[in-house]
């Protein structure tokens, strides 16, 4: 895949970034709006990292899932405090958009 430019660029830079932030202390077993933190960033991460594998397409189940996740996440950004790390819970939020928005890749 051509990651140079584009989508791929973008969730390519973002990627690094995300990799190399740790999870928010203290958030381990956390839950806001009843919705599981680790499960949430790890149920995104996963997707993410499968559009990245498979040349920037989803499954329809994964696809799905993110979008799920999505709804999830805007639900939980406005709960959180200053302890919860916002900026770690806004650079998933932007990965998940921008793959969710690329949509699938034609076959060739």
């Amino acid at each position: 895949m051509n990651r140079t430019h584009g989508p791929d660029a973008v969730v390519t830079h973002w990627w690094q970034e995300y990799v190399h932030a740790p999870f928010p202390a203290g958030l381990a077993g956390a839950e806001r709006a009843g919705i599981d933190l680790v499960l949430l960033d790890a149920d995104i991460a996963g997707c993410v990292s499968t559009w990245r594998s498979n040349d920037g397409s989803l499954d329809a189940e994964r696809r799905k899932i993110l979008h799920n996740r999505i709804t999830d996440l805007e639900q939980v950004l406005p709960l959180l405090s200053a302890t919860d790390n916002p900026p770690y819970w806004q650079l998933l939020h932007r990965l998940a958009q921008l793959v969710s928005e690329a949509g699938p890749r034609p076959t060739t």
